[in-house]
Formats: C-alpha cells, sequence, structure tokens
C-alpha cells in the first residue's frame, strides 16, 4: 500500500499532478490517496519532501512455489472472432504443459461466445473458464484485468499467457503488477527449465542486439505476452474432449471507468503481410526506391507480398505497414524471399518462423545466411530480373 507520512507532507501537489490514475489528492494541505491507485511509484520518485512510501504486502503463496500448478492461456476474443495468436500460444502451452504434466486452461471473456469454447479444446485446452457477459462485450484493462486477477488467485496457475497485441500489452502489466509477480513482454520463445521446472523466456534486448532468456524463479504466476507469429498453432482435432467451466464475476469486478462508445475500423494502407504465402523483402542491399519496384513485379508474378527491413523503411524506399522485425510486423510465410538484406537479429526476430528463408546478397558472410533454408552469393541486380524473366516466360506473360 501507499504510505503517506502526514508530518512530512508538505502539500506541494506534485504527487497529485503526477499521478496518471487520479489516485492522489491533496486535501486540507495533505496528501490522501484513494482506490485507484496502482503502485506505480510515480508520486513516490517526485516527493522531494520524501513523504511517501510503497509498502509491499507478500503475496499469498508466493513463499510455497508447489502451491501454484499449471499453464494458462488467455483467449483474445475480439471484433466476433477469436485472435490467432490464442491457437498459436495454445501450441506452446500444450507442449509446456505437457513437459510439467499438467493441464493445459484458457480464460475466455467476452460476449455471445457460443462455441468459441469448444475451438478451444479442439486446439489444446484442457479447460476453458468462460466469463460470457454484455459487460464485458468491448476490452477494457479495468474489467478484463479484474477477472483474470480473481481466477488467477483462485486457481493458482504456475504460469500465464498471452499475445503481446494492443489488448494483451495493455492490461496484462497490470495483471502482473496486482499480482506482484514478473512478466517478459514480446517473447518469442518459451521452454521449460529441467532443473527447477520454472520458465525460460526469450525475448530481444537491448535494442534486439541480443536474446535475452528471463527466468522468474521466486514468483507466481510466471507471465509472458507472445509475439503473435512466432509460435505454431497445433492443427485442430475435434475429437478432443474437456472441460467447460463457466464464471459469474460480480458487477463490481466488471465495472470499468472506461466506457467504449463505438469501434472503428481504419481504412488505409492494407498491407496484409501476416497472411501471405509468399513474401519478397528488401533491405539496404535495394539501393534505392527502384529497386522495390522490382520486388514488387516479383511479387505480382509469385502472388505474394512485399516487406521491407528497417533500414529501408527509415530510408523512405517504401512505408512503414511493410516493414518487418522487431518494430514492425512478424510475419509466418511458407516462403520469405530476402533480397539484400544483411540479417541483423532486429529482423530476424519478425520473419525467423518462416517455413522457407531464401536469402540473396552478394556478401557471403552476411548473417542471414546462418538461418536461411536456401541462399545465393551474388549481385540481385542481375539474380531479380533474370529470375523474374523466367517467371513471365513460365507463366506465359
Amino acid at each position: 500500500m501507499l504510505l503517506i507520512d502526514t508530518e512530512a507532507c508538505i502539500g506541494c501537489g506534485v504527487c497529485e499532478e503526477n499521478c496518471a490514475f487520479d489516485a492522489i489528492h491533496v486535501v486540507d494541505g495533505i496528501a490522501e490517496v484513494n482506490d485507484n491507485c496502482t503502485l506505480c511509484g510515480s508520486c513516490v520518485d517526485e516527493c522531494e519532501a520524501e513523504a511517501l512510501h510503497i509498502e509491499r504486502e507478500e503475496q499469498p503463496g508466493q513463499a510455497d512455489l508447489s502451491q501454484w500448478s499449471g499453464i494458462w492461456v488467455f483467449a483474445e476474443y475480439r471484433n466476433g472472432r477469436m485472435a490467432p495468436v490464442t491457437f498459436e500460444l495454445l501450441g506452446v502451452g500444450r507442449k509446456l504443459a505437457d513437459q510439467r504434466q499438467v493441464k493445459l486452461s484458457t480464460v475466455l471473456l467476452g460476449h455471445q461466445l457460443q462455441g468459441e469454447a469448444e475451438k478451444l479444446i479442439a486446439y489444446g485446452a484442457d479447460v476453458v473458464y468462460v466469463a460470457d457477459d454484455p459487460a464485458l462485450e468491448h476490452f477494457t484493462d479495468d474489467a478484463y484485468s479484474n477477472v483474470l486477477i480473481d481466477l488467477i488467485r483462485e486457481h493458482q496457475p504456475e504460469v500465464v499467457l498471452a499475445g503481446a497485441t494492443a489488448i494483451g500489452r495493455s492490461f496484462i502489466p497490470r495483471v502482473a503488477t496486482i499480482m506482484k509477480t514478473g512478466l517478459t513482454a514480446d517473447c518469442t520463445g518459451l521452454e521449460i527449465n529441467a532443473e527447477d521446472g520454472s520458465l525460460l523466456q526469450t525475448r530481444p534486448a537491448f535494442g534486439g542486439n541480443i536474446m535475452a532468456t528471463i527466468a522468474c524463479s521466486k514468483f507466481r504466476p510466471q507471465m509472458s505476452t507472445v509475439r503473435p507469429l512466432v509460435m505454431k498453432a497445433l492443427d485442430p482435432d475435434e475429437t478432443r474432449t474437456g472441460e467447460v467451466i463457466t464464471v459469474k464475476p460480480s458487477s463490481e469486478r466488471m465495472a470499468s471507468r472506461v466506457r467504449v462508445i463505438r469501434n472503428v475500423v481504419e481504412e488505409g494502407d492494407q498491407v496484409n503481410l501476416t497472411e501471405a504465402d509468399i513474401v519478397i523483402a528488401g533491405g539496404r542491399g535495394l539501393e534505392s526506391k527502384k529497386g522495390f519496384a522490382m520486388l514488387e513485379e516479383l511479387a505480382g508474378l509469385l502472388g505474394g507480398a512485399v516487406a521491407a527491413s528497417r533500414a529501408a523503411v527509415d530510408s523512405g524506399w517504401v512505408s512503414y505497414p511493410h516493414q518487418v522485425g522487431q518494430t514492425g510486423k512478424t510475419v509466418c510465410p511458407k516462403i520469405y524471399i530476402c533480397c539484400g538484406i544483411s540479417g541483423a537479429i532486429q529482423h530476424l526476430v519478425g520473419m525467423q518462423s518462416s517455413e522457407v528463408i531464401i536469402a540473396i546478397n552478394k556478401d557471403p558472410d552476411a548473417p542471414i545466411f546462418d538461418i536461411a533454408t536456401y541462399g545465393v552469393v551474388g549481385d540481385l541486380f542481375e539474380i531479380l530480373p533474370a529470375l523474374i524473366d523466367k517467371l513471365k516466360e513460365a507463366s506465359g506473360k
């Protein structure tokens, strides 16, 4: 809890000005805190009088990690459909649950969810906790985090996974903070430590220059958000059976300080890289915007989409929606063709799960060849025109 030393407080109001949650106010010259406080600590950092202090209570059950068991996946349901990352998380969750010899459960929140629980079971879940209520039709941080926190406290899962989507990145950190546990964001790999059974969570660090593996060995649950399209979903098995548990949260726990008036689907540049089976990507080696015109012609012949490295986007040769990598999109096509891309780790984290990677680069020592299925060492300005001519000849164009 946030403690206020009334003798030290000078009523300057700096804490009130810096609180993003409207949780602290100066009343009669003394700071007072309300239930909105998330213990973020910003007021403590700004208090020059040192009148504020956070006292953290030990989370029940944290001392005895053996009381926490099971792998959980937050099933993200939005705009009337299940987010694809949910099935990817069930794929890796199934693997983790089998290694730990525990059940794989999902938490599904929303409204009018008929048939969705059975779909989650087909993709690998053993148990589905379903909260179907009009108050949960639209996502809000308050309601979704409150319901998930109550379920975690009741059932004590050892691992909780969610997609690193706009929704996951929005409310999962709040859940971790209130549960007083760790959270590894934007993971690209998950494994079980054979020695102690803890979750090893791998993610890019230091601007993507290294891959860090993080473990939360002393607290539960272990929480991760996972990049979409880096994990493989299992093929659905309609014969699988599981348990569906209906959850009835109280109206108070589903209440939110945010009211969703309407959802607006953005229209504009529709570069659908994430669903393309063939992606042709260009990097600094294309040298200019004209090089991408060549990639667009090749993509048209192959029925694919054009992608780019950050270097190409920063150079203004192609727009940001085409960017693949740590600060762009993650893709997992059947074929990914890299043209003039050296293979920096920032780009690799966005495409390394592709089924077949073909690299074209004049530098035989380029790191991209370390992960490529097939590599072509040569001048792409000679190779690509020849390839385009052969495809035109084969198609009769």
